[in-house]
């Protein structure tokens, strides 16, 4: 089981080794003692041989009842103390076991998290399943079976010391099982890689399919995506069942070697008793230890297909967690004043070979109402979320009050940062903890921004007002409650600076009069806004604008349109 032992370099460079590895290494105090506690469990295993020893080879002898309560009382406390430690072992693996998940599940939200935002994982969520069955077999029979290991050429060299040719009787028995699991292992492996691999396949494309249950019973779509739905569960079902079958053969395989050496290893000691070369405590006793020297095996390949799987996930997890190491952000947000700096910005995607933004240099000043307009596919999305630092892929720097958005703490700089994408996305919870961002909710903060989108008295027609819940993804809104719901959010607390992404696409009249009014308070809080827009209608309240074409700059200044930004605001108020 080499593939999750720890390198032979790894207690002199820590520094240089995968993350996962270095957190494992963390645990080696608990390690050490498992191994300590193995030491002591292994060696009172040794006691019902020696007991058994002592009955036929002195008390059948010599008839001794004191002896015999005397050996049997001993033997008892030996065997209460075997299994106390056993405990101890067991309980630490799952202490430990506990205490590396509470260490590791942080790490892969926040990597996972990463993950999604640069949209390069679509089983992000089967980490966490990796976790588990990682966590499940570091303190499982598996590795118990591993410390006890290295006791099998012990107890092999006591039978040997018994007699010469039940240690080789041993050997055999051992190296058989121990060829039957390397080849097990070579037999199962990919298998069990391809099942597990089938098996998320599955389950993630079952739960898009779910997501967007009503387009696809709408549009008749439900009988194509069941039979593609089917073929990958047939994938995964057949992987599995080819796994499975081929560990039942070795799990039939190990208990037939198992019940044989016990008959044999008994016949070979009753022969050599016959012979008068053992005694008949001996004779016993051998069955014992060839037990004892034969299960840290056994139970290796018993659990053959955990440790299959705890390999695969240990492979997923440690690569995760290096893709998307732990960051130390170095300048953490106080005033943020809403000064963006864009230099020799370049913007790329997967598989894409020409950019989607080309070296843009622009610099905007705080308290600017900046409009971006340009046609579809010019990079405007892309460019706005290069300004809110939540684009992947880019070269050049976003700087925002002269510092690069890479260095900020986004936990701090979070509520200084308001955004409304195209793809309106509320997540499951009240309309309150939507708008105040799942913060302690401020009822006159919250308020305020429903005010200021106009969006208030809707949300107290509502079964329960703002303690309403909205569903999963915002399913009981319409589209336009959602989109203001969403910029309520988005102007929650007057962060001090505001994208909004097509913030009109939903929105009717009313809805759009409201949008400008909270555009215009802002703007007069000196707010730093950018907005997206197709619809030209709200380009009057931008003190300048932003044309794109082809993922560059094509013009950038102050624009004559019809109309002004009081009369865009004066619509009447959604009553």
């Amino acid at each position: 089981m080499t593939p999750l032992a720890l390198p032979n370099n790894a207690q002199q460079n820590p520094a240089s080794l995968p993350s996962l590895t270095t957190m494992l290494l963390s645990f080696r105090k608990e390690l050490i003692w498992v191994g300590v506690f193995s030491l002591i469990a292994n060696l009172l295993t040794l006691t019902p041989t020696l007991y058994m020893l002592q009955i036929f080879d002195r008390v059948m002898l010599s008839q001794s009842e004191l002896t015999l309560i005397g050996l049997t009382l001993v033997t008892a406390l030996f065997v209460g103390v075997m299994a106390f430690t056993e405990w101890i072992r067991s309980r630490l693996l799952v202490r430990a076991g506990v205490r590396f998940d509470e260490q590791l599940n942080t790490r892969i939200f926040h990597a996972n998290f990463e993950a999604n935002l640069e949209q390069s994982r679509g089983d992000n969520v089967n980490t966490f399943s990796s976790l588990t069955r990682l966590r499940q077999f570091l303190t499982g029979n598996g590795v118990i079976a591993m410390f006890d290991l290295p006791w099998t050429p012990i107890y092999l060299a006591v039978l040997y010391a018994m007699h010469p040719l039940l240690g080789l009787f041993g050997i055999c028995f051992t190296l058989l099982l121990a060829l039957f699991a390397f080849l097990n292992s070579k037999l199962t492996s990919k298998k069990l890689a391809q099942a597990t691999s089938a098996e998320g396949d599955t389950t993630t494309y079952l739960a898009g399919k779910l997501r967007n249950a009503e387009v696809v019973h709408a549009l008749g779509m439900l009988g194509n995506l069941k039979r593609r739905w089917l073929l990958l569960y047939r994938e995964h079902a057949n992987a599995h069942w080819q796994a499975q079958d081929r560990a039942t053969k070795a799990g039939a395989f190990t208990k037939f070697v198992q019940y044989s050496q016990q008959s044999l290893i008994l016949a070979l000691s009753a022969w050599l008793a016959i012979r008068g070369e053992l005694t008949m405590g001996a004779m016993v006793a051998s069955n014992v230890l060839m037990g004892n020297a034969l299960r840290p095996i056994s139970v290796l390949v018993s659990t053959w297909k955990e440790y299959g799987q705890a390999k695969q996930a240990y492979s997923e997890i440690g690569k995760l967690l290096d893709q998307y190491p732990e960051r130390s952000p170095s300048h953490m947000a106080g005033e943020v004043k809403g000064q963006v700096t864009v230099r020799q910005l370049s913007a790329t995607a997967p598989q894409r070979k020409a950019p989607i933004l080309d070296k843009i240099d622009i610099e905007f000043e705080a308290g600017e109402v900046i409009g971006i307009v340009g046609p579809s596919g010019a990079g405007k999305s892309t460019f706005a979320r290069c300004l809110l630092g939540i684009w992947p892929h880019i070269t050049g720097q976003v700087l925002l009050d002269g510092v690069n958005l890479r260095d900020w703490s986004r936990d701090e700089l979070g509520p200084h940062f308001g955004y409304l994408p195209q793809d309106i996305e509320l997540f499951d919870g009240t309309v309150a903890e939507n708008i105040c961002r799942f913060t302690e909710v401020d009822s006159d903060a919250v308020i305020d921004a429903a005010r200021r989108a106009d969006i208030h008295d809707m949300i107290l027609r509502l079964p329960m007002g703002y303690d309403t819940p909205v569903g999963q993804a915002g399913r009981l809104l319409s589209g336009g409650q959602r989109q203001r719901l969403a910029l309520a959010r988005a102007i929650y607390g007057s962060p001090d600076v505001v994208v909004l992404d097509e913030p009109n696409a939903n929105l009717d009249e009313l809805g759009e009069a409201a949008l400008a009014r909270a555009i215009v308070d802002l703007k007069a809080e000196g707010k730093t806004i950018f907005m997206v827009l197709h619809q030209r209608n709200l380009l009057a309240l931008a003190d300048r604008v932003v044309v794109m074409a082809d993922g560059r700059i094509a013009q950038f200044g102050k624009i004559d349109i019809g109309g002004t930004a009081g009369q865009i605001a004066q619509a009447p108020a959604a009553s």
